[in-house]
């Protein structure tokens, strides 16, 4: 699976470079229209090859939508940190032991006996 992921970002690089390729004529990008420009005194403009225009206008595109989502995601955040605090109250109140997740495995903290695999916390309920 990882040699295909390797395989398609190898693709993406190829047909990038040959967009930048065949797009190498200098553009100049203004600031304002020429007419703006004559009406306001001052104007800003810039000559760069079309890929770097287009790509760094992907990518401001790409950050944009990047740091909207966070902001958007952010209620979601915080009330799922809310019913965390909540599920630890309720677990200490209860006495249950709490249940950590570490990566593949699920170990449960019992008073005295450490941290645990679950599997075996079964088989040594089963004996006693």
């Amino acid at each position: 699976m990882k040699y295909l992921r390797y395989a398609f970002l190898a693709i993406v690089l190829l047909f990038c470079v040959t967009i930048a390729l065949a797009n190498r004529e200098p553009v100049t990008l203004a600031l304002w229209p020429d007419t703006v420009t004559a009406f306001l005194g001052f104007g800003y403009s810039i000559t760069l090859p079309l890929f770097i225009i287009v790509g760094l206008a992907a990518g401001l595109g790409l950050v944009l939508g990047l740091i909207w989502e966070w902001l958007r995601e952010r209620s979601v955040r915080v009330e799922a940190k809310q019913n965390r605090r909540e599920l630890d109250r309720l677990r200490a109140d209860q006495g249950t032991p709490a249940t950590v997740t570490t990566g593949s495995a699920v170990a449960t903290t019992k008073p005295g006996n450490g941290s645990r695999d679950q599997v075996l916390a079964i088989l040594d309920d089963k004996d006693a």
